[in-house]
């Protein structure tokens, strides 16, 4: 049951990164290599995270923020 609701969120980074586009068109011109640069560093991350021997709640609950920022990041920057 955690797991459809983590999967849900994250399913929600998309449009929440379209929305952020949209409200912020002038800054996302100006700091899109801040938005790549975070896209990547918190995908590394989140899988980075995977491979560390941490407790398990912890682990996972990192893993799905981090790849909400990279979702997020994403959408913001693309096209």
């Amino acid at each position: 049951m955690s797991y459809l609701i983590a999967i849900i969120i994250l399913a929600l980074a998309i449009p929440i990164g379209f929305f952020l586009k949209w409200i912020t068109k002038e800054e996302i011109e100006s700091g899109k290599k801040y938005f790549k640069a975070l896209f990547i560093s918190a995908f590394l991350l989140s899988l980075f995270v995977l491979l560390i021997p941490i407790e398990y709640n912890l682990k996972i609950s990192s893993f799905f923020a981090l790849l909400f920022m990279a979702i997020v990041s994403f959408m913001s920057w693309w096209k």
